[in-house]
């Protein structure tokens, strides 16, 4: 039986992956820090089914001791300070877990179980604002976040860890992604909950940041489909994953708030609090290699998603 170990397991694409890889015979164990606050929701209707480890992306010694433990054939990283927002508040911090911390796993599994196939999460977010006809899989790469630094940072020590010792280190170069799982503090959830708020009465006005920044979004469990085939190429690859199609913000809002019969412009009013001090204007990925190497496409549409998550945000509103 493969046997995977997934850092960020209670998050939004660990869930989804956790979910995915016990639906194909998986046996599945997860990474969780027991000095965060509980937030095993993602998670629990998998409680029986998976095995949890304390660790820690910022603690070798952790890692080391779940590594030897478990000794899985095929390590997935998604542990991560994973919001934009935050890391200009927090920059060492997301360095540390998101640049420095996959580097620790590396060099854990290096040590310890060298024959696993790794896959990092690495984002969109370390092109920044390079136009979309010029990025691919191998950069150019310009990121104009802590986040993206950090994620660039990690990116780089994967392609190293390949080069130089020969680990299956493959990198998906994920597209923003989203779903009803998504942490509320992100823009996609903050609408599609605005929306629902609003819909039952609860809110009159949502603030927002840029209504024009433009993203390819599409929905998380296709993505973390993406993951694992990665980790079933014969060779480790680097690819984007994404849609090959953009919206703006201003997209979002309309979609989601005509879905429950209201005008976003009635209720969604622009806040400076939460513009980002160096914005990225567009993301704009190609999934021609995702689809060439590993048979991959997105199955849900833009317009789909947000269905589903406004939908479901109602339902948990309504209780």
């Amino acid at each position: 039986m493969a046997k995977a170990l997934i850092t960020g397991i209670t998050g939004q694409d660990g869930s989804y992956l956790a979910d995915h890889l016990l639906q194909l015979g998986y046996e599945v164990h997860g990474i969780v820090r027991r000095s965060s606050s509980p937030n095993p929701w993602r998670i629990a209707h998998l409680e029986d089914r998976v095995t949890l480890w304390d660790g820690d992306m910022l603690d070798m010694a952790s890692l080391l001791q779940v590594l030897d433990a478990v000794r899985p054939t095929e390590i997935y990283n998604l542990a991560a300070q994973s919001f934009v927002g935050r890391s200009w508040r927090e920059p060492v911090y997301t360095a540390e877990v998101n640049g420095v911390g996959a580097l620790r796993l590396f060099e854990a599994a290096r040590v310890l179980v060298p024959q696993a196939r790794i896959y990092q999460a690495s984002t969109s977010e370390m092109y920044g604002n390079l136009p979309s006809d010029t990025i691919t899989a191998r950069g150019p790469f310009a990121p104009r976040s802590p986040y993206g630094n950090a994620k660039l940072f990690a990116h780089t020590s994967a392609v190293n860890m390949r080069e130089s010792h020969g680990q299956f280190v493959a990198c998906g170069i994920l597209f923003n992604h989203e779903s009803p799982r998504r942490g509320e503090e992100f823009v996609t959830r903050k609408v599609t909950r605005g929306a629902a708020l609003a819909k039952l009465g609860r809110i009159r006005e949502l603030p927002m940041g840029n209504l024009e920044a433009r993203r390819d979004w599409g929905w998380a469990p296709d993505y973390v489909r993406a993951m694992h085939l990665l980790l079933q190429h014969d060779e480790p690859v680097d690819v984007m994953v994404a849609t090959g199609r953009s919206h703006s913000v201003r997209e979002l809002c309309e979609a989601a708030f005509s879905h429950v019969g209201l005008d976003y412009r009635d209720v969604v009013t622009k806040d400076p609090r939460f513009f980002r001090p160096a914005e990225v204007d567009a993301l704009l990925g190609d999934p021609t290699d995702a689809e060439r190497l590993l048979g991959w496409k997105p199955q849900v549409t833009f317009e789909e998603m947000v269905r589903r998550m406004v939908d479901a945000d109602l339902a948990d509103l309504q209780g």
